[in-house]
């Protein structure tokens, strides 16, 4: 298992400067957003700190990669190097993904996860233009995000959470306060599950997650908070349209069309404005 880490990470380092940006789907589309700069607070950050969304990604070579895990522990070993990579690039504490990555896709042996190398239980939303397959979720046959390699999973968790409004607050968060994000990312709505802060909150204390949090403040890296702009999308609201069918309709679940909107209950009126997807606008 080491050794297949050890190549695992050698394969991310040395592609470093083939800037391979590819998505694990049919477009080259760069979705990056901006919302958090990562830098380096040593003399050297201008030479040593790779502009932070510059980490690499492996080319999509249009077969699907797929990872066995055996334990959550091997699922850690796996993939702890690459939440790093990605709180050096978003600040989202590496605990927080590896912590969500092990509850949404059932320590990489989930059934999405095994056909679909989605690790954070995305859905695809009407913004999203690569791969996709079905799966029984709130409702049955809900379309997920499908990834040619998990390391896809795990950047578009990255620009999922930084691109979308609802989860600004926890960009405010310090990096080491995984309670907050835990308690944060339940009240923006990633999940339906009431426990979902303390499941995440169990895991990383139950495997001493939040050393990699530490690994990442001791190398330096500090993450600057910036203004951040983001564009609504709104569904005007005609007869016959119910909380339900606008959530089909644009690939977003009734719950969070809810706390979107701030509304308690599933009374619609003709002519209301809805709100049905707040990305930030890209630079």
């Amino acid at each position: 298992m080491k050794q297949r880490l050890g190549l695992f990470v050698i394969l991310a380092i040395f592609l470093t400067g083939c800037g391979a940006k590819k998505r694990a789907s049919n477009s080259n589309r760069d979705r990056r957003p901006h919302q958090t700069t990562v830098s380096r607070t040593t003399e050297t950050s201008s030479q040593s700190n790779m502009d932070s969304k510059e980490y690499p990604l492996p080319k999509d070579e249009g077969s699907f990669v797929r990872f066995p895990i055996a334990t959550t522990q091997e699922y850690i070993e796996t993939f702890a190097e690459i939440a790093k990579f990605e709180m050096k690039a978003y600040g989202i504490p590496a605990s927080i993904t590896l912590a969500q990555g092990i509850l949404e896709s059932g320590g990489g042996r989930g059934a999405l996860t095994m056909k679909t190398n989605n690790h954070f239980g995305i859905k695809c939303h009407t913004n999203w233009n690569g791969d996709y397959d079905y799966h029984d979720d709130d409702e049955k046959g809900e379309c997920f995000r499908k990834y040619n390699h998990p390391m896809y999973s795990f950047r578009d968790h990255s620009e999922f959470l930084s691109s979308r409004a609802r989860y600004a607050s926890l960009f405010e968060l310090d990096a080491d306060d995984y309670k907050g994000w835990a308690q944060g990312l339940s009240d923006a709505g990633y999940a339906t599950d009431k426990r979902y802060p303390q499941k995440l909150i169990s895991f990383i204390e139950q495997y001493g997650l939040h050393i990699y949090d530490q690994d990442v403040a001791s190398e330096g890296y500090t993450v600057k908070k910036e203004s951040k702009n983001y564009d609504y999308k709104v569904h005007v609201v005609t007869k016959g349209d119910t909380l339900y069918s606008i959530s089909r309709k644009y690939f977003v679940s009734v719950n969070d069309l809810m706390k979107m909107n701030r509304i308690s209950n599933s009374d619609l009126a003709i002519g209301q404005e809805v709100i049905v997807k707040s990305e930030k606008i890209k630079k």
